[in-house]
């Protein structure tokens, strides 16, 4: 049995023109399980976006995928750090060198990839 690899989307947006939304799209185009957090409750397609990181943390999360500048990020480093996601992804713009330093010292991989391009070219 294979087990689903659960995505996080960090900063998702109802907004189809934001890259959050389209990553949550894609994720569910892709058949990859998706929750997604933002500053706003709402949904993008079937997926639910809830406002607090804690909804998650009883969730075995794989990946976490960053839609949002690093002074927002500061916020969220001990929640994503407790998750303990194999991979945290920062998407263009989001790029954190103090972050993913500190996700790696905790044995976390960081990547720093357009998460659209990385499933468009299979390599989610």
């Amino acid at each position: 049995m294979t087990v689903q690899k659960i995505t996080l989307v960090i900063g998702a947006s109802e907004n189809p023109e934001r890259y959050s939304n389209k990553a949550i799209q894609l994720l569910n185009q892709y058949n990859h399980p998706v929750l997604a957090l933002g500053l706003r409750n709402g949904m993008v397609g079937p997926t639910t976006i809830v406002k607090d990181i804690d909804a998650f943390k009883s969730l075995p999360i794989d990946t976490v995928t960053l839609y949002i500048n690093p002074q927002l990020q500061a916020t969220h480093y001990t929640a994503i750090m407790d998750l303990k996601p194999k991979r945290v992804i920062f998407n263009p713009g989001t790029e954190n060198l103090a972050f993913e330093s500190l996700l790696n010292e905790n044995g976390i991989l960081t990547e720093e990839a357009c998460t659209l391009v990385l499933l468009k070219t299979g390599q989610y």
